[in-house]
This record gives structure tokens, sequence and C-alpha cells, in this order.
């Protein structure tokens, strides 16, 4: 790392969500169980929908992809924020680098996976005729791709201009994980290269994934209202309810997040912003698709069955004498 930064510091402290030390306790065991929360439910639908072979469809493929990246997403700043309020607050310039970098890089996956899933239920709605072959294995492998590709490219860019900044002055982030806004404070040198880089790249992939979204639904939504039957109408407009409640809370809080000048005003909303990308998102992205989704319900229903079944069939083996 000291190619990429020639300042003397090796390590920064973040001063997390809040300074009240009375505070700490509840927030420890709040995050922990959101955390916790947030791992079982993304497994467990990664896992489900591998299990159910009715779920063996592009969408479940695009919402499998989604729950890995909300995993990685919020298992990249939480266990560091976990130890950083019961032990020490430090993170070392390397580590602080790569949680930059994985951050960015996540975050810019999600914004296009979401992007690709409104695609696929566009060709499910408009074109089912040739949806099998529109969204052939091959083409969802391709579109389910190149939100990683662009993501961690994207990603490695941004965090190597924010780290060849240098940081001579002090080494305290007012954040609670190592963000891009609170580091351009914390510089010495020039921001300017940085702080428009940032601007760009948060305007266009917010705008660009955006557009994606909102062009699909506009082809879906006047296909739906063409639907002669109630019922038709509300069947379609439920296989694209969960991902537009999942789009509108994670795109909402990104907007207020970056495409904004950084102040010592706004870094502070950013905590508060940035708890629900980073914590109630992938929370709620398996509550939402679960609970609205009847495919994933019956799946549901079905392992717990089975699981019944089995656990039956072995204690009544295990009582014969």
């Amino acid at each position: 790392m000291s190619n990429i930064n020639s300042s003397a510091i090796t390590e920064f402290i973040l001063l997390g969500l809040t300074d009240r030390p009375e505070l700490q306790p509840l927030l420890f065991v709040l995050f922990l169980v959101v955390y916790l929360i947030t791992v079982l439910g993304n497994l467990g639908m990664i896992m489900l929908i591998r299990l159910d072979s009715r779920l063996h469809m592009p969408m479940y493929f695009f919402l499998t992809n989604l729950a890995f990246v909300d995993l990685c997403y919020t298992s990249n700043a939480t266990p560091q924020m976990l130890t950083n309020i019961i032990s020490k607050k430090t993170i070392s310039f390397a580590g602080c680098f790569t949680q930059c970098y994985i951050f960015i890089a996540l975050l810019l996956t999600e914004l296009f996976m979401l992007a690709a899933m409104a695609y696929d239920r566009y060709v499910a709605i408009c074109d089912p005729l040739r949806y099998s072959v529109k969204m052939s294995r091959r083409v969802c492998i391709c579109l389910a791709t190149f939100p990683y590709v662009y993501g961690f490219s994207d990603g490695l860019f941004q965090a190597i201009l924010t780290f060849r900044l240098s940081f001579c002055n002090s080494n305290v982030i007012n954040h609670f994980y190592c963000a891009d806004p609170p580091l351009i404070k914390l510089s010495c040198s020039d921001p300017y290269v940085k702080k428009h880089a940032m601007l760009i790249s948060a305007g266009f992939n917010l705008s660009s994934s955006l557009t994606v979204i909102l062009v699909s639904y506009a082809f879906i939504i006047a296909t739906i209202l063409r639907i002669k039957s109630a019922e038709g109408r509300h069947k379609a407009f439920s296989t694209c309810g969960s991902h537009m409640m999942a789009v509108t809370l994670f795109y909402g809080t990104l907007f207020c997040m970056y495409v904004r000048p950084s102040t010592d005003k706004t870094v502070e909303e950013s905590k508060i912003i940035a708890v629900f990308y980073t914590f109630v998102s992938p929370v709620l992205n398996p509550l939402i698709y679960s609970m609205r989704n009847k495919d994933v319900k019956q799946a549901l229903k079905n392992v717990l069955r089975r699981n019944m079944i089995m656990t039956t069939a072995i204690s009544s083996l295990s009582n014969k004498p």
C-alpha cells in the first residue's frame, strides 16, 4: 500500500455512529441481531432456490445473486463495526483500502444486478412466448457476470483515487466504515480529481442503471394495462412488486448519499443514510421477496414439510426396540 499513498499514516480510527458510550451496548446488540438475521435470511434464500427445482428459473437465478451480493455487502462492514463498538476502533491502512474497495464494488454490483432483474421481468411480461429463448442460460450468466466485472473494476479505480490522496493531518474517520466522503475530508492534498470522479461515477452508474429499470417498467406497465382480466393484471403486477420495493429502498438512499457535495453536515447525515443501504436493505430484501412471492413461500413450505417428515421418520426409527 505504500506505493498508493506516500503519507506516514498506517492506520485509521473509526468514530462509529455515535460517541455516546451509554448507547454502545444497545447498538452492539441491535446490529448483531440485524446482521444475524441478514445472514440467515440471505443464506436461506440461496439454499431454498438451490434445493427447489421449480425455482430454477432466470428470475430466481438473479435473486440468488442479489442475495449473495447483499450477504457480502453487509459482511464487509458489520464485523468491523461490531469490533469497534466493543474494543479497538482502529483499522489498518490496507484494511481500510480493502473495505472501501469492496464496499464500492458490491454497491455498483447491486445497482446493475437490480437493473438485470428489471430486464428479466420486462422480457417475462412483454414477450412471454420468447422468454426461454431471450433469457437462455447463457444470456442469464452474461447479465449476471457484467455487474460483478464492472462493479469491481470501477470500484478499484475509485478506491485507488481515494488512497492516492495524502492523509497527513488526521487519521480519524467520522464514519462506521471506510467511506469515500469522510476520507476525502481527511485529505491534506487537493481532492479535486477524486471528488469529480466520484460524482461522475455515482451520477453515471445511478442514472444508467435506473434508466434501464424505468424503461423496463414503462413497457411492463403499458403491457399490463392492455391485459383485460383483473386477475391477469394482478398476477403480472405481483411478479414485479417485490423488485420495485427493493429498487425504491436501495436507490432512494443512494441518491441521498452520493449525488450531493461533501460537507461536515452531509458526512454526519451520510452515516444515518448508510445504515439503510448497509443494514436495512440487505435484511429486508429476503423478507420482501419471500413474503410477496407465492413460489418462494410454497418452496419454503415444501422444504419445512420434508424436514418434518424426515425428523418424524428418524425419531420413529430411533424409538424402535
